[in-house]
């Protein structure tokens, strides 16, 4: 990570910046943020930015930014593995499967063994088909899947095949499942949480997400804003 201010020049060139997002920011929020923090201190008026990956506001963690001409490298960034951990809540189910929509079915739970939560997480690990929720970006015939659900449209979806590499959970705090995930490109971890519910003969939801990795790129070294300022050529006050 960059120790001294960069210059404008160093922005147009390219840079690959690491953010740690925080909750209830969207990924083009702070895309936007960084877009401007960088006009407003290097004195210029257009800058390319762009992410390398969508994180859903209520979830935190590592967002790739890129400047300049790195923002070519974009696609080659997004295909890269990823990681997250977070906690799936056991028994009931929401229509956007995260926290984003309220509940909208409970379930039992009493049924469920420890043993039996071992075996579901193992069945997900290697290529499996996925859903995508309806409460996404995805595009169909012109309108992100979100506009359908929003209006109560049925809207036909097709799974994706999926690869999950690591999958490991841990229900000592029951009905709270906390997990840590390595997984393909393409992947819900909401629709995860909703499988998970599925397979063990209740329901899921996705209560908390945090990505960690993208390939060899670490959280641990993601930028909180205040931070970046301080990556910035002008030490003004930077709040629009």
């Amino acid at each position: 990570m960059h120790k001294q201010a960069l210059t404008a020049e160093e922005f147009k060139n390219g840079q690959i910046l690491l953010f740690d997002k925080p909750l209830n920011w969207t990924s083009f929020q702070l895309v936007n943020k960084v877009r401007w923090m960088i006009r407003k201190s290097c004195d210029i008026k257009k800058i390319k930015v762009g992410h390398a990956g969508t994180l859903d506001p209520l979830a935190t963690g590592l967002l790739i930014i890129c400047t300049g001409k790195f923002t070519k490298r974009i696609p080659e960034l997004q295909g890269q593995i990823k990681e997250y951990t977070g906690t799936f809540n056991l028994g009931a189910t929401t229509p956007s499967y995260d926290l984003e929509t309220a509940i909208d079915q409970t379930f039992p739970i009493d049924h469920i063994s420890k043993e039996h939560i071992a075996e579901t997480t193992k069945s997900f690990i290697g290529e499996i088909e996925q859903f995508p929720p309806v409460f996404s970006a995805l595009k169909k015939d012109g309108k992100r899947l979100y506009e359908y659900a929003r209006k109560g449209e049925e809207v036909d979806i097709k799974s994706r095949t999926i690869r999950i590499d690591e999958f490991e959970t841990d229900a000592s705090a029951f009905p709270d499942i906390k997990f840590r995930v390595v997984c393909s490109k393409g992947t819900y971890i909401r629709s995860l949480a909703h499988d998970f519910g599925k397979k063990l003969n209740s329901g899921a939801h996705l209560s908390a997400l945090r990505r960690t990795k993208i390939g060899d790129f670490n959280v641990e070294n993601g930028l909180l804003l205040e931070e970046f300022e301080k990556l910035l050529p002008s030490r003004e006050n930077t709040t629009p």
